[in-house]
């Protein structure tokens, strides 16, 4: 089902609280079970809990579960845009860029599975912030010429900067190292791009 192209985006605060909310959701699993009553105090539980580094977080869990669909998403687009592009150095940006995507995927699927969450969308049908929609892809196939390329550059601008966001909001909040080292390369590697698309021709009048 086709999706609707995502509202204006929200301030980084309200994108971060997404994520948190996100996070919450998926770690209680929409269960409406009754919590059982405390054990008494002279036979509770008193072992301590397991490191959130060794298990990860929600917030951990809701990063990665948003990264591995906005990147998929974005190589769709990348794919066209390599394909479709007017201008070249629009097309060669895309390839490379496509490239680097399907790298953070090689990285992102197997933390999924260390983590032992599936690899499906579990945001499929939201308007996600920076993901790139069936609606987007949809229209991207149906543009011709320069208007192609100004709807790619601004696109792939806004799925950059959101996955910067968000990734800098996993470094801030998260637990697990190997997440956070993941989405430290990957606020690096999304700024280098940003810096690269705004020099692009046909940049200036696209993004504003």
């Amino acid at each position: 089902m086709t999706r609707s192209t995502p509202s204006k985006p929200p301030a980084a605060p309200a994108l971060f609280a997404l994520l948190i909310l996100l996070a919450l959701t998926a770690a209680a699993g929409c269960s409406t079970a009754t919590e059982p009553a405390p054990r008494p105090a002279a036979v509770r539980n008193t072992a301590p809990a397991p490191s959130a580094s060794a298990s990860g977080t929600p917030t951990d869990a809701a990063w990665v579960q948003l990264m591995t669909p906005m990147n998929e998403k974005a190589v769709a687009l990348l794919t066209l845009a390599a394909d479709r592009a007017t201008e070249p150095r629009v097309r060669a940006f895309a390839t490379r860029l496509r490239g680097d995507q399907e790298a953070e995927l090689g990285r992102l699927r197997p933390l999924l599975a260390r983590m032992g969450l599936p690899d499906t969308d579990v945001h499929a049908g939201h308007a996600m912030p920076g993901m790139v929609t069936e609606s987007d892809l949809a229209a991207a196939k149906a543009a011709k010429g320069a208007a192609f390329d100004r709807l790619f550059l601004t696109r792939i601008r806004d799925h950059l900067r959101h996955s910067a966001q968000v990734s800098r909001s996993e470094i801030a909040a998260g637990a697990r190292a190997d997440a956070k080292r993941l989405a430290a390369a990957l606020v690096t590697a999304r700024e280098a791009a940003l810096t690269e698309l705004e020099a692009l021709p046909g940049a200036t009048r696209a993004l504003g």
